[in-house]
């Protein structure tokens, strides 16, 4: 792996001195932007710096050999291209982040006559999110959806260091025209990317870290010695915590690219509203359900042949998605959940519900497959029911404070944007010296009502 990843590097250097002849400021910039996202990623583990140059280098030039044997009317090739990217993306994150899961089942399955070796592999952060679009990129070079991009753009594409660990799942055909042409820094939507960056990291520091250490880590962790009462709050505390810690990453990431010039798409849009389970997956991590339903369930077969296609479908695609998001049997689970629900709402005749009814079923589907999600184990996931199911009690954790933070985030959810819209209009009319004045004030508001030191983004463990 070493060897092309040097030879891809030397490569590049070749590239840039051709590009410094013909277009030094945009080269400059596109420079400044890959090598500012490979110092944001190697500051974590530099040496996964040439995992992600691998990526880079691999997914490229396959993409190239595509576009190539397209225009050559050779489609099988390009499709044998095609496969051999994906292939290659999926035994990276397979390797990395599913080996020792399968070596260890594979092992009880075999009753340990043939012990299988572990490999304890560092986990890459945000290895799930960079192969993801890799693989977006040469599939829709297939498809004709896009054209090739430059080596550097592509570079600058996979490794942009605002959604690098974490998402939003970014499409080539939504970056490439962005990368194109540099922004003007002129332009920049600064009011209204001081807003998302505060607005994220209230939901993270305040809201997420505060359930975490009020409730949500106490339940999760010994669901015995809490009330029942206690542990179904813990639920509902997961499930805000969940979404105010991913949301307020999002719009954290998407107010540094707004900054930098770029525009991503809406990865979440008030998800808890939702009245169904179809609908909840338009409203939350829109952009990995989007993937999935476009490079997953669709080329799968979609809602087209029988009903129980159909059905087939929806549990390979969220079984999937559940696997995706880490390797135990929890996630497979939560998986598993959310397909037979979306199974069972399409088995059902349309019928008027009252919207109320809707929601309440849908919200506590949702809460249901989070216990999975969030428990350590299977084991723990069944402690976590256990508890709840068990005689009520008064709780100790859930004081009327906790309770009413968790009313109104969920009541938060069906309100509209207005409020908080007139916000980013005021700060996008004023000059930028106000703009920084009142990012700055934020940021003191923000550090003086969060709770002493923050845990980390939950999603960058997948």
């Amino acid at each position: 792996m070493l060897f092309p990843t040097l030879a891809f590097g030397l490569f590049f250097l070749v590239v840039f001195l051709l590009n410094w002849l013909t277009r030094p400021h945009e080269l400059i910039w596109k420079i400044a932007m890959f090598g500012a996202s490979l110092f944001f990623y190697g500051w974590w583990n530099w040496r996964f710096v040439f995992l992600l140059m691998w990526a880079i280098s691999s997914n490229w030039l396959v993409g190239t050999q595509i576009d190539k044997n397209l225009h050559a009317g050779r489609k099988q090739l390009a499709t044998n291209w095609m496969r051999t990217a994906i292939v290659g993306d999926l035994l990276l994150l397979g390797v990395f982040k599913y080996y020792d899961f399968f070596a260890v089942e594979l092992s009880n399955i075999l009753g340990g006559t043939a012990a299988i070796p572990l490999l304890e592999l560092t986990l890459p952060v945000g290895i799930s999110f960079f192969t993801f679009q890799a693989m977006s990129y040469v599939i829709d070079l297939h498809r004709r959806v896009i054209k090739p991009m430059p080596m550097l753009d592509f570079a600058v594409y996979l490794s942009f260091f605002p959604q690098l660990v974490a998402g939003p799942i970014v499409r080539a055909s939504e970056m490439a025209p962005q990368i194109t042409k540099r922004p003007d820094p002129r332009r920049v939507a600064s009011g209204e990317a001081f807003h998302l960056i505060l607005r994220g990291l209230f939901k993270k520091v305040v809201i997420s870290s505060w359930l975490a250490s009020a409730i949500v880590d106490d339940v999760f962790s010994n669901p015995e010695s809490h009330s029942s009462q206690d542990v179904l709050v813990g639920v509902y505390g997961y499930a805000i915590q969940i979404y105010a810690d991913f949301s307020g990453y999002t719009d954290i990431a998407i107010g540094v690219a707004l900054l930098l010039g770029f525009k991503f798409p809406t990865n979440f849009d008030r998800p808890y509203s939702a009245l169904s389970l179809r609908e909840f997956w338009t409203r939350w991590h829109i952009t990995l359900s989007s993937w999935l339903r476009d490079y997953l369930y669709i080329p799968l077969g979609g809602n087209r042949g029988k009903k129980t296609d159909t059905y087939r479908n929806l549990l390979i695609t969220m079984i999937l998605g559940g696997l995706w998001h880490g390797s135990t049997w929890n996630f497979v689970i939560w998986g598993l959940i959310h397909g037979l629900a979306l199974a069972v709402e399409r088995m059902l005749p349309n019928q008027q519900t009252r919207p109320v009814v809707r929601w309440f079923v849908t919200f506590h589907i949702v809460c249901f497959a989070w216990i999975f999600f969030r428990a350590d184990s299977l084991s723990s996931a069944l402690d976590v029911l256990r508890a709840i199911a068990s005689p009520p009690s008064s709780g100790e954790l859930s004081s009327a404070f906790l309770i009413l933070v968790l009313t109104a985030m969920l009541i938060a959810q069906f309100l509209p944007y207005s409020r908080s819209e007139d916000l980013k209009r005021w700060l996008n009319k004023q000059k930028i010296l106000t703009q920084g004045l009142a990012f700055g004030f934020g940021l003191v508001l923000i550090d003086l009502f969060g709770p002493e030191g923050v845990a980390p983004f939950i999603y960058f463990q997948f």
